[in-house]
């Protein structure tokens, strides 16, 4: 870590040297005040949230295949044979549950992606206008926890959002 800290300082210093211009962002402010994050997020929650029911609706359903199961049992109804017959494809059953949930799991993560990244692409580009504009040619991350200090005059955050159109 302490690598990482010298070799950051020691190019920020010699750039200082020869004149190149920083400046820091906190992209998780700005993608915060997005409506289409808000947007995204809020489509993120419904999917999750119908994969959630959906789940929950297949577990009842085996949750009432076993409770079946162990009355026909207690009632002796069923042969050893058929009671392991039976156990068999519960059994199979609560591993399509598994593989379900990871799936949506799976599936969640994919349609954040989809949603998200078109905006995250948005926010880029006019994080890049605005270094090129400006003549910076080093933009930091604030959000990312890498910048112990920095002068609140080259948080160019409100440049960028008053591209994005936010405030």
């Amino acid at each position: 870590m302490n690598r990482i800290v010298t070799l950051v300082v020691f190019i920020f210093l010699a750039n200082i040297a020869i004149g190149q211009k920083f400046a820091y962002i906190n992209s998780q402010a700005i993608l915060g005040n997005l409506p289409e994050v808000k947007q995204a997020n809020a489509n993120i929650e419904t999917f999750r949230n119908q994969l959630i029911s959906l789940g929950q609706k297949k577990l009842e359903a085996l949750q009432k295949k076993y409770k079946d199961l162990e009355q026909k049992q207690q009632r002796g109804e069923l042969s050893p044979k058929q009671l392991e017959a039976e156990s068999q494809k519960l059994k199979a059953d609560e591993e399509k549950l598994n593989k379900f949930d990871q799936e949506s799991q799976q599936r969640i993560m994919e349609k954040s992606e989809e949603l998200l990244k078109p905006i995250r692409d948005k926010v880029q580009k006019v994080i890049d206008d605005v270094a090129r504009e400006n003549g910076y040619e080093f933009i930091f991350d604030a959000s990312m926890g890498f910048i112990l200090y920095a002068d609140k005059s080259t948080d160019i955050s409100d440049k960028v959002k008053m591209k994005l159109g936010i405030k």
